[in-house]
Parts: structure tokens; sequence; C-alpha cells
């Protein structure tokens, strides 16, 4: 039975998953890609010894079709999605979905949906899970040679159920994410089951979300969860560098408006001891695009910095010239939308 629409309450979608019409899938065997297949299955019929289920080969991508206040369509760079896809299956051996097929199965999955693509206005967007895994089986530790990427879609509201509103954040000391020299800078599954034990304690706590400091030392900031940490500070916006930190393609975005603002930018070392000097500080990713952050407690000191309960006026002003460019309202200066034609 397929879901209707009649009754979707736009405005106050939850970031969660709702059952729409069509998914799209394609297969790497015998060391190429095939043709894409569109299925209404929600399943997917796996082999019990694919290394998706045993060895972690399994990379997934976020991004989302926004309906514009023209009544147009976009997709918001989703090269860079395409690229970071390649990048994640490079590194856990995995065959790489070429950017042509990736485009082609993702304009399909929205154009095959669009009736899921929530009005401009709402808050909502139609966001866009790629996905790819190992699906030939081996029981020795080494790649598949079979592959499966897919894409379904979504609509979804914000992330943090606050929207744009100010989130409090706890620092983990006592669990890593990932390892200095791991997989950290890949969107890979593993990753988000690391950060999980510390997340739902925090959840429990009442924060939104976590911070975590650099594996090696606990000196510096790393990921702010699912995802990327920024600061502001003397007209500066300053976001940490770190090879196991996923390269956020919102924070390499938010990175050039601030400078096409006037901001001076920084990417670098944040020692955790820095946080009392920020005057602004947040977290950004597709999901939330920008989460204003309004306190940061250490869950081993007790210690907290306060931001303020209200979001301030940089991030606010980042936040609705990015939003305005994904939805059409902001001019796109950097040509990083793509419209879809036809819905």
């Amino acid at each position: 039975m397929m879901n209707t629409t009649e009754n979707l309450d736009w405005g106050n979608l939850p970031f969660g998953y709702v059952r729409t019409d069509y998914n799209i899938r394609c297969y790497y065997r015998n060391g190429k890609w095939g043709e894409l297949e569109i299925t209404s299955s929600e399943y997917v019929p796996v082999h019990m010894a694919a290394t998706a289920l045993h060895y972690g080969q399994e990379a997934f991508e976020g991004l989302k079709a926004y309906r514009g206040k023209d009544g147009k369509v976009r997709l918001f760079r989703w090269e860079e999605n395409a690229k970071r896809m390649r990048n994640s299956a490079y590194g856990i051996m995995m065959a790489e979905v070429p950017d042509e097929l990736f485009y082609q199965a993702v304009e399909k999955a929205v154009k095959l949906n669009a009736r899921f693509i929530p009005p401009y206005g709402t808050g909502a967007t139609l966001y866009i899970r790629p996905l790819l895994i190992g699906s030939g089986p081996q029981v020795g530790v080494k790649p598949a040679e079979e592959y499966l990427f897919m894409v379904f879609v979504t609509p979804v509201g914000p992330y943090f159920k606050e929207g744009f509103k100010p989130v409090a954040i706890e620092v983990v000391r006592d669990m890593d994410r990932a390892a200095p020299l791991g997989t950290g800078k890949y969107k890979v599954g593993g990753n988000y089951a690391a950060g999980m034990r510390a997340s739902e304690r925090a959840h429990q706590g009442g924060f939104a979300s976590v911070l975590f400091l650099d594996a090696l030392e606990k000196k510096y900031i790393d990921e702010a969860g699912p995802a990327n940490f920024f600061a502001i500070k003397d007209n500066t916006y300053v976001t940490p560098k770190s090879d196991s930190i996923l390269p956020s393609i919102t924070n390499m975005s938010l990175i050039q408006i601030a400078e096409d603002i006037g901001l001076k930018t920084e990417r670098r070392k944040i020692p955790f001891d820095e946080l009392d000097s920020f005057e602004e500080a947040g977290a950004c990713g597709t999901a939330a695009i920008i989460s204003p952050i309004k306190k940061i407690t250490d869950h081993s000191t007790g210690k907290t910095v306060e931001y303020g309960d209200e979001p301030g006026p940089i991030s606010t002003k980042l936040y609705h010239h990015l939003r305005g460019i994904q939805e059409g309202t902001v001019e796109d200066v950097h040509g990083w939308t793509t419209v879809i034609e036809g819905i």
C-alpha cells in the first residue's frame, strides 16, 4: 500500500523515515556497473555472507532536494556528495560509484517521488540517502566482488526537534568516535556505531548531541557527533582541522559564505580550553544546516561554557544565506545548485 501525502503534516515532520513510492538500485558485478533498476520494495535481499554484514563494507551519503520559492526543485552540491562517496568507497575498498551514475540515480529517485517533496516555506525537505554496500559473499576478510548501490528518499523535518534554536552539547572524553589514522574521514556506518553509546548517554542527560575530542591527546575539538563543529571569534569563522573528521559539505560551503560576507576563516586545531573565548558556537551538517549551541558541558568535569539562549548574529546570517541559496531566494554565485527539470 503506497503512502498518501494528504495526511502528512509538512510543518511538523520529524527527521525520520516515511515510506515513499520508489527507490533506485544498481549492482556492480564482474567488474562493471549494471543498469539502474526501479523498485517499490523497501527490502534488500542480501547474502548471509555479504561483506557489509561481517566486515563493515558500507558507506552512505545524505543530501536534500529543496522546493524553492519559485517552485523549482534544487539539489545542493551533489557533485561533492558523489566525490565523498567515491572517497569512502576507496577508503574501505569498495567499487566506486561514477558521478554520472550517482546523479542519474538521485535524479530518478527524486522525480519518481516528486509528490513527497515538501512545499516551500514548511521547513521540511526531501532527504536523499545514497547507500553502497558489499553485497557479495566472503568468509575471509577481504573485499567483496559484488556491490549494491541504491538511493531512497524520504520527506524530513529538522534534524534537531528544536529547529534553528540553540541546543546543549556534551563533551565526551571517555569514548572515541574514530582513531587519528582510522576511518573518521569516511562516511561509513562504523563511525556512527562508535558514537552511539556516547550520544545516547548525552540524550538521557538532556543534551541534543555530543562533542568528541581528538583520540590521541584529548586536547582538541574533533567531531560534533554527526556534524562538524564551528565557532565565531573576532569576526572569524573557526573550524577544527583533523584527519578524523568527516569533510562536511555544509561546513565547506559555510566557510566560503563566511568569506563572501566579509569574515576571516580558519581551519585549525582548536584546543578545548579555547571554548571560553568564542562568541558563538554551532554544529553544521546537511541534516540541520546549522544547529547553534547554547552551552557545552564537559561530561568528566561538569565544566560548562554558555553561549546564550538565542542564535548568534553571525550564525543566523550564515544559516539564512545558505538556506536561501538552497531554496533559490539568494543568488547562487558559486554555481552550487542543480535544478531538476520537469517536476
